[in-house]
């Protein structure tokens, strides 16, 4: 295991330094987070290629399970930062080229962690072939994240794109009910994963890759997610007594309990 995690981490920062160096010849951060999740894509396909001579089942749909979470919000982060013409979490560091390769690599570091259940599972050259309740449980948290942020996502772009809603913020459908639904979908589908890929764990190493969601969980909550844009939408609406009813009877996160 240790030899295939080795190389895929040397893949992971050889994208991402390759493609930060370009960034940063460029000015732009545009292709920013479609080299990002497209490379969860790339690794995924390579620890199955390199490492399974015969994939299972379980190894080939956590692959493409993670393979369609990638494509899907890579192209639609992609779409999102061409229509708007920048991305706000940039806006500091653009110009200073270190800063930028710093969130590169921490975009790097990201992506292992995140995929390290998935690495680990395809590591495995004999795993149990029958599948268990915890495969089908994992697909099925999986599919559940997945449509969440779909929808949240769908959502939030239809309101957006109606002039009508210019300047306004979203209170309908998913956003009733939580005021970041599209992150709560991404914390259960890398839930599910982890729950699917485990059920060939035999190891407390390899349990260890528990981390992977609960750091997904702690970057969207605490650092880079829920943060940023509460603050952003605080700055917009904070004294509209609208808009502080909205936080009031709206979940930050998950409906009715946080």
């Amino acid at each position: 295991m240790g030899n295939s995690l080795v190389k895929v981490a040397a893949v992971d920062f050889a994208i991402q330094w390759s493609m930060g160096t370009l960034a940063v010849y460029f000015g732009t951060e545009k292709f920013f987070d479609l080299v990002g999740t497209l490379t969860f894509a790339v690794l995924s396909l390579l620890s199955l290629k390199w490492n399974a001579r015969r994939p299972t089942t379980r190894q080939k749909t956590q692959t493409a399970l993670v393979c369609a979470w990638a494509v899907r919000l890579g192209f639609f982060l992609f779409r999102r930062v061409m229509k708007s013409g920048r991305d706000s979490r940039f806006s500091k560091v653009r110009d200073n080229p270190r800063v930028f390769l710093v969130y590169w690599t921490v975009q790097g570091i990201w992506i292992l962690t995140t995929l390290l259940p998935t690495l680990i599972l395809n590591s495995k050259v004999k795993t149990n072939q029958s599948l268990q309740t915890r495969d089908y449980g994992g697909w099925t948290l999986w599919a559940i994240g997945f449509f969440l942020e779909i929808l949240a996502d769908y959502q939030k772009s239809s309101f957006t794109s109606n002039p009508a809603n210019k300047n306004k913020w979203i209170d309908t459908g998913l956003w009733s009910l939580s005021r970041h639904p599209n992150y709560l979908g991404e914390i259960l589908l890398w839930c599910g994963l982890y729950l699917s890929a485990s059920s060939t764990f035999d190891s407390t190493v390899e349990h260890a890759s528990v981390v992977s969601p609960f750091f997904v969980a702690w970057l969207l909550t605490r650092v880079s997610g829920i943060p940023i844009l509460e603050h952003q939408a605080s700055k917009r609406w904070g004294s509209d007594p609208n808009f502080q009813a909205y936080v009031r009877r709206t979940s930050k996160l998950i409906p009715y309990l946080w």
